[in-house]
Parts: C-alpha cells; sequence; structure tokens
C-alpha cells in the first residue's frame, strides 16, 4: 500500500507542485488549505507524513506543529515544514515546535522526494528487539573542546549499524549544549529531559527506548536536553541506570561525553569498555590530553582500553604526530586528515561521511575504525548476509593484508 501524504498549504501552486512531485515517487496525496482543515482531515486521511507550510492565515505552521504533536494520532506521525525563510533561527524554530525536517522553498523534486523517504523509513525504523545481550560502551572524550567528539561519536554509532546491520545507541550526555542530535538531522521532540522525573527505580527498557529518537540508518539517539536547567535533574546514578539498561539492548553504545570529569562524565567512563580519546595536533590539545590521562591512570583504567585519535582540525604547522606520541608516551592508532569543509557541511546537511552515497575517502576511515573497534565475536563470524558496508570494509581488509604478505 502506498505511503498517504497530507500536504497544508493555502497556496494552490504549491499544493499542485508538490502533489505532481511526489506522486512520482508513488505516493498516495491529499491537501488541505489551512491549520483548521488539516486537524480535521486527518482522523479521516490517516497519513503517512505531513508536510506543512510555514505562512498561513489564521494559524501558522508552527502553530498547527504543535497542535498535531498533542494529538494521538498524529504525536510521533513525520511532519516536514516547508517554508521560504531559510535561517538557522527559524529552522531551529520549527524543529522545537516538533518538526521532523524543515525544507526551503523553492526545493529541488529530487531532494524532497528523497527527504519524504528518508522520513518514512525512519519512522517505519523496528524497535530493536527486547532480549539482552551484552552490549559494547564505547566513550569518546577529550578535556578540550573543538576536536571533533561528537562527530566521532555519531560516524562510529552509524559505521556500527551499517557494518553489522543492527541497532546502535548513540548517548549524548553534554547535557548543556549537546550536538548528536543534530548531527544525524533529528528533531529534539524526545529528550534526557523525558527521563529526568522518572524515579530510578522505574527507568526500564520499555520507557528508555521511548526517549530515543531513531535514524534511518539503524542509530538510536538520546538527545541532550533541549534547555540546559534540564540537564541539572540528571545525577550520575541516573545515567549509570540508563547505560546499563540499554546496552542490554543494543550491541554498540557509543557515548558522546562533555569536556570535564563531572560527576556524569566519570559514571559514564566507568562504563565504558573502551575510551577514545581524541585531540588535535596542537599544544593545548597536547597538554589536555596528557591531563585526561593521567586522571584515567589515577583511576585505574586499563591502558588498552584507551585509543587515541588525532583530529587534524587545521591544514599544515601542526603538531607532528611522532611529536605527540612521543609527549604522551603513547600510540595514536587513527589519523583523521584536514578535509575543508567536510565537518562543516556534514554538520550542516546532518549526514554524516559515513553515510554519503557514494563513501568518501573520510567516510571510509570511521567505517574502518568502526570495525576495528567492534565485538569480538562480530570481527570472527562474518553475518550471515553482509551488509554493503561490511563488504566495503572487509575488501579494504583483504587488500591490507596481500600489500603485507
Amino acid at each position: 500500500m502506498p505511503a498517504r501524504i497530507l500536504i497544508v498549504d493555502d497556496d494552490p501552486v504549491i499544493q499542485k507542485l508538490l502533489t505532481l512531485t511526489l506522486k512520482q515517487t508513488g505516493f498516495e496525496l491529499f491537501t488541505a488549505n489551512n491549520g483548521a482543515a488539516a486537524l480535521a482531515y486527518v482522523d479521516d486521511v490517516k497519513p503517512d507524513l505531513i508536510i506543512v507550510d510555514v505562512e498561513m492565515p489564521e494559524m501558522n505552521g508552527y502553530d498547527l506543529v504543535r497542535k498535531l504533536r498533542q494529538k494521538t494520532a498524529t504525536a510521533n506521525l513525520p511532519l516536514m515544514m516547508l517554508t521560504s525563510h531559510d535561517t538557522v533561527q527559524e529552522k531551529i524554530k520549527g524543529f522545537e515546535a516538533g518538526a521532523d525536517d524543515y525544507m526551503s522553498k523553492p526545493f529541488e523534486p529530487p531532494e524532497l522526494q528523497a527527504r519524504v523517504r528518508v522520513l518514512l523509513r525512519r519512522a517505519a525504523a523496528p524497535v530493536p528487539e527486547a532480549k539482552q545481550i551484552s552490549g559494547k560502551v564505547i566513550a569518546v572524550f577529550s578535556l578540550r573542546g573543538g576536536v571533533g567528539v561528537s562527530t566521532l561519536a555519531a560516524n562510529l554509532a552509524a559505521s556500527f549499524g551499517q557494518i553489522w546491520g543492527c541497532s546502535t545507541g548513540l548517548i549524548d550526555l553534554v547535557f548543556a549544549s549537546g550536538q548528536s542530535a543534530l548531527m544525524l538531522n533529528l528533531p529534539l521532540r524526545k529528550t534526557w529531559a523525558d527521563l529526568a522525573p522518572v524515579p530510578l527505580a522505574d527507568l526500564d527498557g520499555e520507557l528508555v527506548e521511548k526517549a530515543l529518537l531513531p535514524h534511518a540508518s539503524g542509530t538510536f539517539v538520546l538527545a541532550a536536553p533541549n534547555r540546559p536547567e534540564q540537564g541539572e535533574l540528571l545525577t550520575s546514578e541516573k545515567v549509570t541506570r540508563v547505560i546499563n539498561v540499554l546496552k542490554e539492548r543494543y550491541h554498540y553504545l557509543v557515548l558522546d561525553l562533555p569536556h570535564d570529569f563531572s560527576a556524569t562524565t566519570l559514571a559514564s567512563l566507568d562504563l565504558a569498555d573502551e575510551i577514545i580519546l581524541v585531540l588535535a595536533p596542537e599544544l593545548a590539545s597536547l597538554h589536555a590530553a596528557a591531563c585526561a590521562l593521567d586522571v584515567f591512570d589515577t583511576l585505574n583504567y586499563p591502558r588498552r582500553a584507551i585509543r587515541l585519535v588525532l583530529n587534524w582540525t587545521f591544514e599544515r604547522r601542526g603538531l607532528a604526530r611522532k611529536e605527540i606520541e612521543d609527549a604522551l608516551q603513547r600510540l595514536i592508532e587513527v589519523v583523521i586528515p584536514f578535509v575543508p569543509d567536510a565537518f562543516v557541511l556534514a554538520i550542516n546537511r546532518g549526514t554524516p561521511p559515513v553515510l554519503d552515497v557514494p563513501p568518501t575517502p573520510l567516510g571510509a576511515l570511521f567505517e574502518d575504525f568502526a570495525y576495528y573497534l567492534s565485538k569480538a565475536e562480530h570481527q570472527q563470524t562474518p553475518p550471515p548476509t553482509p551488509t554493503p558496508t561490511w563488504q566495503r570494509v572487509a575488501a579494504r581488509l583483504q587488500q591490507r593484508q596481500q600489500k603485507r604478505t
């Protein structure tokens, strides 16, 4: 059965253009001229997705989206906002109202069709099985900001899902201003704030699952709260409970950590099977990495569980890799090369390099690193139905092995 899409726009020309564009993809289209008509229409149409114009008389698009989120039938329905306003402030306003995506006019038909398909796939993404498993927890950390912790965390989480065909958890623990959801272009409809008032004893798997944002890649994100003060209600005990609950449901949990040693950060690090310490090739970052390693030693974290990643965040004149390794007395396992504008474009689009089609060399680097960090039982047994990502990683691994022989 084709997906049913409701278009809400007071401009008949835009209505017709949207209808013609989406009919080409096989969708069933319905239209409403204003917000009130849409609210009265949704129970009859039962759409799978709604596209809402912002500028409409009597009830604008933001108010309509808020009302749709309040209705049981449309509370979790994919909602896309379409508008001539293309500022960051307007986009944030749309996401805060409850939109899943925000697209500007004029639009390119292929992009609109692609975004609609992504939203529909995301809504249909299966919830992970409730059976208990033993998940691997990987913490991504740095005491210095701006070195790419969130970028690395998002790419690793997406890579695990793409390689092994399993759902992965991406947990944003930067409660003041976390960006994990933004990295995957996900709206903050559900966040850690939904779990803050819940008593510790009541935090079971089913309840925690409801606070996650699904992404088409197979990544499920526990997003940072909308407002910093909401994060103040989250204790180390609650963080520990949530991570322990989720590691019984996901094969991989990636923790995007803040640049501090707060109680919640330490609770997260204590639960990590591996810690990825990220640094840039400059003196302040080197000093921060040395401080972090000293703390890890004091806390008796196993040295074999700590892996250094050097992110070359500027074009040239950085500290040499050998200088950094000599200063820290540790080997750097991965170097992320400087690629002009790559990460800025990825953040603005909400598409990590590992999800680019076709894969870029940068995306391949993240895929290979995720494979390297994967659970031993996964690496030792190829999946019954290898994913395209697994096949790419396996081919590159074989090429490297052949070069050594």
